[in-house]
């Protein structure tokens, strides 16, 4: 702690606590109680230390101060009132163990805060892509923030499509070697055969094909980080020289014998279990001790599932970043997303969102238009009422466009004429026409084909019409169209 502020009247208990909290190496300030409010006013405190003499006037002093930790000191034989920032009541005369534990506490209260404002502004900017406010984002968060100063060697740990690059990615961009490269491998990805001299590089014919001297990864990283991704998909033969690499920081090019000096950071991932893979022989366990110096969890999206709505809004502001419409979404269709376990963790969804970015550009997505395999719950889509005419109009427009496409535009008017008893015609007849009636005749004409084509099944002779059976009824009615019994 940075400043620890002693507060008690009694000047005997003030010098025991002077001596303990110096003994642990931390700084402290004593006040009385007359003086004790206005100095954490003016100056404030990292923790208080105060005699709970009266319980009164401690009460007031901490509910006035909540963003500081108080530790009340009580007799053995006195209760103290519970409070939120009052992190813990030890009892006099006082023990090393207790008040480490004590001021332990304190330091837990303030590290948590809510709100705690990060110091740089790259750091937030950065942070972006470790989206969530979850306690399991909170630590791999707090740990990147931990280990990026140093030139350790970093284990992210994690199934696939976590974000393990992103962590690997945060880590160099927060540590002094943000200026130099990062470079990524897939050790998975690379035949064992070649991977070799990918990390290493080689002279000019050093094998078939080698016309030219080529530098390899860990050259290209000098000064800055590299990134092995797959680490327990890496070769064993491959593994025994990675631990020699790593041990004395030199290497040779595949066919060379100079050796390279190599100013690298090492930062490692795998979705295998390695202890797994060490009981089978498949991991080296030395390089695993070499490799695991901090080890990193990545969370799995499904220990997460708070952190889905923050994430939906992060990956859609990206793809608007990238010139593209976006998407939103109901509040039950995230609920549902809510409910998916996510085998593929942030890169299934980071996928479904792009997918609906496609299918629904710039509109709001509802459960009903998400695949059914991200579906939970009771699920009814909305299915809109239309008015009649819209429908009539739109199955009159239908039936036209079809029989257009059917029939030569000639042997459709000669068609028309004498199907609906010469009512159609390309051109309005000089004595006019009375409209109403038209329609009705025109209307009762397709009623009766879409009938006489479907053998008189209303619900198929609706479908065909474009309406509801219960609207193809009513018009029937309306016409008295029935169906004649043939002699």
């Amino acid at each position: 702690m940075k400043d620890i502020l002693l507060v008690s009247d009694n000047q005997e208990l003030i010098q025991n606590l002077e001596t303990i909290v110096t003994f642990m190496g931390e700084s402290c300030q004593s006040r009385g109680f007359s003086e004790c409010e206005r100095y954490l006013h003016e100056s404030g405190a990292d923790a208080v230390l105060i005699e709970y003499r009266s319980p009164t006037a401690v009460s007031n002093l901490v509910e006035k101060f909540p963003h500081i930790p108080f530790v009340a000191l009580v007799e053995s034989n006195t209760q103290a009132s519970a409070s939120c920032n009052l992190v813990s009541v030890i009892a006099t005369p006082l023990t090393y163990p207790v008040l480490t534990q004590a001021i332990h506490r304190c330091q837990e209260y303030s590290r948590r805060k809510p709100g705690l404002s990060r110091a740089a502004g790259t750091k937030t900017r950065l942070f972006r892509s470790l989206v969530g406010k979850s306690e399991q984002i909170q630590i791999v968060r707090r740990l990147v923030e931990q280990v990026a100063p140093t030139d350790a060697t970093v284990l992210i740990l994690g199934e696939s499509g976590t974000g393990k690059e992103v962590v690997a990615r945060n880590v160099h961009f927060l540590s002094e070697r943000k200026d130099g490269p990062f470079i990524p491998v897939n050790c998975g990805a690379i035949p064992g055969e070649l991977l070799e001299s990918e990390l290493f590089g080689h002279e000019k014919g050093a094998f078939t094909g080698a016309i030219s001297a080529r530098k390899g990864r860990f050259e290209l990283a000098e000064g800055g980080t590299l990134f092995l991704d797959e680490i327990g998909d890496m070769p064993l033969q491959m593994q025994v020289k990675l631990l020699r690499v790593l041990q004395e920081r030199m290497f040779e090019r595949v066919g060379g014998n100079k050796p390279l000096q190599c100013n690298v950071r090492i930062i490692a991932a795998t979705h295998r279990n390695l202890e797994t893979m060490i009981s089978e022989d498949k991991f080296r366990e030395d390089l695993y001790y070499r490799l695991n110096v901090f080890p990193i969890d990545s969370p799995a999206l499904r220990q997460r599932k708070d952190d889905i709505p923050l994430l939906l809004q992060e990956l859609n502001s990206r793809i608007q970043g990238d010139g593209v419409e976006g998407v939103r979404f109901t509040e039950q269709a995230v609920a549902s997303l809510m409910e998916h376990e996510w085998a593929g963790n942030v890169r299934e969804l980071s996928n479904l969102v792009e997918r609906l970015t496609i299918l629904y550009p710039g509109q709001i997505v509802d459960i009903a238009d998400l695949p059914e395999k991200y579906q939970y719950g009771d699920v009814q889509a909305y299915e809109p009422d239309y008015p009649e005419e819209i429908l009539e109009r739109e199955a009159f427009n239908a039936l036209f466009a079809e029989a257009a496409a059917q029939e030569p535009e000639e042997d459709l008017n000669e068609q028309n004429h004498e199907g609906f008893n010469g009512m159609v015609s390309s051109s309005l007849p000089e004595e006019g026409v009375n409209l109403k009636e038209y329609l009705s005749e025109l209307e009762v004409n397709l009623i009766r084909q879409a009938l006489d084509n479907q053998d008189w099944v209303v619900a198929r002779a609706a479908d065909k019409l474009g309406m509801r059976r219960t609207t193809l009824v009513e018009k029937m009615r309306k016409y008295d169209i029935q169906r004649t019994e043939e002699a």
